[in-house]
């Protein structure tokens, strides 16, 4: 990568990190910048086409689609965050575990991901959140034991390519324990990688949720979700297509910014490409 294509990624990650960023305003803020209350119902407003007074016009209740579209964000994307902070956490200290540790463990350890990854995810998180009776904390927690095993052989590879580096060698004879190489040399030379693939799992996982919402296996109504939202408008695609495109458009746009986040994000920090300068 020669120079002015690496300022080209340095100057369209600051972009995208800035949508992200306002995404991520928005739902903090969602309570302020909700131009009417997102759960009052006013059946004579029911089905408006978009307007002046309703930029996205209204749904079968009468509510504001804007305002719960931007309130439906805290829901989607809180929830979205919170999945991948769980489940990167949690496979990345397994995964690395099980790379140091080695032996029957490892082999018992790997055999438990391999049958995670042996059903299709969201078939398999589908039937997860239907025996936790749907909601979206239990969507949550579904998605969460489809994902970590990811995140577990991404660590566990990582830890075996480092763990008998000439580095390592030379920070045991330094009198380091085997929890200080695990989080002082071998954690931050692996966390690039984990967090490259925490960045682009955010899109799908935020698609997964949307998922399970619309098969009414994650939120319930009258909580405003996006995926949800779709769910109840379904119906009305031909009549009222506003009622779904909007919450569909939100998803829609949400997934292309942080997927293009994650590219963008692996191609900068891969150390192959800045050896090329």
């Amino acid at each position: 990568m020669n120079v002015i294509h690496r300022n080209h990624t340095k100057k369209k990650l600051f972009v995208l990190l800035i949508l992200a960023f306002g995404l991520l305003l928005i739902a903090i803020f969602a309570d302020y910048l909700c131009p009417y209350d997102p759960y009052e119902q006013n059946l004579n407003l029911a089905k408006q086409p978009p307007s002046a007074s309703h930029l996205l016009g209204t749904d079968m209740l009468g509510r504001d689609l804007l305002s719960r579209i931007i309130i439906g964000s805290r829901s989607s994307i809180f929830s979205v965050l919170l999945l991948i902070g769980i489940v990167s956490v949690f496979g990345t200290c397994f995964g690395i575990l099980c790379g140091w540790q080695g032996g029957r463990f490892d082999s018992i350890a790997m055999r438990i991901s391999d049958l995670f990854l042996a059903f299709p995810g969201l078939v398999f998180a589908m039937a997860v959140a239907g025996v936790l009776g749907g909601g979206l904390h239990n969507a949550v927690i579904a998605l969460a034991a489809i994902s970590w095993p990811k995140y577990a052989r991404l660590a566990r590879g990582q830890t075996l390519a480092q763990r008998d580096l000439p580095y390592l060698a030379a920070a045991r004879l330094a009198g380091c324990n085997h929890w200080q190489l695990i989080f002082r040399h071998i954690l931050p030379n692996i966390l690039g990688p984990v967090f490259v693939t925490a960045t682009l799992d955010i899109g799908t996982m935020l698609m997964e949720l949307a998922g399970l919402s619309y098969l009414d296996l994650g939120a319930k109504v009258p909580m405003a979700e996006w995926g949800s939202m779709m769910s109840n408008g379904r119906s009305m695609l031909q009549t009222a297509p506003w009622i779904i495109l909007g919450p569909g458009g939100a998803i829609f746009i949400s997934v292309v910014i942080f997927n293009l986040l994650g590219d963008t994000l692996r191609d900068y920090l891969d150390p192959r490409q800045r050896g090329q300068i």
